[in-house]
């Protein structure tokens, strides 16, 4: 009877792990018929490995916030194994900040029209020793047009330039940036803007300028014409051996005047923003603000960022101050107070644009194209791996030359049949699966039951 009773447990055992894996399976085959948006994707260079920038609005489309319902389908409909970075794998490198030597760059008054040239005295290494006019310039004659940085001992990506200048040039300075290695070829990296203001008993000062996160020898700073360039007292750059991915922009938002100098923004859902764009569609424009965020409506507004704002017209042209840096933590509401002193930005309130880390998805393609990136399934877990494990020799260097994928003309679709296993209906498919494991226990239990029951056979 021991034997047969214990049989029976084990058939009980069996048959509920049989049918448990089976109900697993079942589950884990997910289709792209379980997910609410499509969005077609492009490759193009060497594979099979395949690295995709999310857009904000394709993100604004999952239904989890940690992306944990993005997925990537082959033309046969089967899941490919992906990996999400949000940042480069080494992330964790600290800005380096280096002080660097200046240079003036001097011309004569009236050449505005090119750069000044120089005779340029250089150590074996590439550190600059003497920055000279080539030609000499008369008492009188000469403008300091701008300064030469020498950035040959910096070996990272240059992400931020720091300029402090002497007191009697006030006001706003714009100059070019561009880059060289050589001396002898530059490349434009944009255009700086450095204010120091006062207003209403408080000082303004803007010292920093972004950079392209690319590296260079060299730095050349030319101020805009007819302004001289102001005498530097100190000069900084910063820079990072791994760089973060890039911004990526939301569109225009609107928002609500909740009275004089107030004014609040709803964004689609919690997200961890680094930027905000206020739009100053008013010339000379002038607004001390400050901007609050919360998560929802139930907690107090936390003061994330204030600055000033402007939009100013400055020798025929419009000088524009107009974005403010987050520390990046999760808000789905802002609120902008402004010191009204300045003139205001109206009874309507601003458009607003807010800006996140972009979010790079990289995966292996398997199958045939073309390849479909799907989201939106508030249920299923999340299905990435670590990038090390999905590219086993996994570098930074090599994520650079992985072949790209695109999201295909910006396409983002949504199936006219949505089959999402949400809360909503019922799951008749999981109830019957439950029904007959359950059945399945309950009868072995009753034979091992009976068996229990049953006297001993006569000797």
């Amino acid at each position: 009877m021991s034997q047969k009773l214990n049989r029976a447990w084990l058939g009980i055992f069996a048959m509920g792990m049989a049918l448990s894996v089976s109900f697993q399976e079942t589950w884990a085959q997910e289709s792209p018929a379980d997910f609410a948006t499509h969005v077609p994707l492009s490759v193009s260079g060497e594979g099979p490995w395949y690295r995709v920038e999310l857009p904000l609005a394709v993100q604004l489309s999952a239904r989890q916030t940690d992306l944990s319902d993005v997925r990537v389908f082959n033309a046969a409909g089967e899941p490919q194994a992906y990996a999400l970075s949000r940042a480069n794998a080494q992330a964790d490198d600290n800005p380096t900040l280096t002080d660097v030597k200046w240079f003036p760059l001097y011309d004569s008054a009236d050449a505005t029209g090119h750069a000044p040239s120089v005779r340029v005295q250089a150590s074996a290494n590439g550190t600059l020793v003497q920055v000279q006019p080539s030609t000499e310039l008369e008492v009188g004659e000469e403008a300091l047009r701008g300064w030469l940085l020498d950035a040959s001992a910096i070996k990272a990506p240059l992400q931020q330039l720091i300029l402090d200048w002497t007191s009697e040039r006030d006001g706003f300075q714009r100059f070019s940036i561009e880059a060289s290695d050589d001396l002898q070829h530059w490349q434009s990296w944009g255009e700086g803007q450095l204010a120091r203001l006062t207003f209403a008993d408080e000082r303004v000062e803007q010292h920093e300028v972004s950079l392209p996160g690319q590296s260079a020898r060299y730095l050349r700073l030319l101020w805009d014409s007819p302004q001289s360039a102001p005498i530097l007292t100190s000069a900084q750059l910063q820079s990072v051996r791994s760089l973060p991915l890039p911004l990526t922009w939301s569109h225009a938002l609107d928002g609500n005047s909740v009275k004089a100098g107030e004014y609040t923004w709803q964004l689609p859902r919690g997200l961890n923003v680094e930027r905000v764009q206020v739009e100053l569609s008013q010339p000379n424009s002038l607004a001390p603000v400050i901007l609050s965020g919360r998560r929802d409506s139930s907690l107090p507004w936390q003061p994330l960022s204030s600055g000033l704002l402007y939009r100013l017209t400055q020798n025929g042209e419009d000088v524009v101050q107009n974005e403010l840096q987050l520390p990046g933590q999760a808000i789905q509401q802002l609120k902008l107070t402004v010191d009204e002193r300045g003139g205001g930005l109206g009874a309507q309130a601003p458009t607003v644009k807010f800006a996140v880390r972009a979010t790079q998805l990289v995966f292996l393609a398997r199958g045939s194209e073309p390849y479909t990136l799907v989201l939106g399934n508030a249920t299923v877990k999340a299905a990435n791996l670590p990038l090390s494990t999905l590219i086993p020799d996994y570098s930074p260097a090599k994520l650079a030359t992985l072949g790209q994928a695109s999201v295909d003309g910006g396409v983002v679709t949504t199936p006219a049949v949505s089959t999402l296993p949400a809360a909503v209906g019922t799951d008749w498919k999981k109830f019957g699966l439950w029904a007959v494991l359950l059945l399945g226990v309950l009868f072995l239990a009753a034979m091992a039951f009976s068996l229990l029951r049953k006297p001993p056979a006569n000797p």
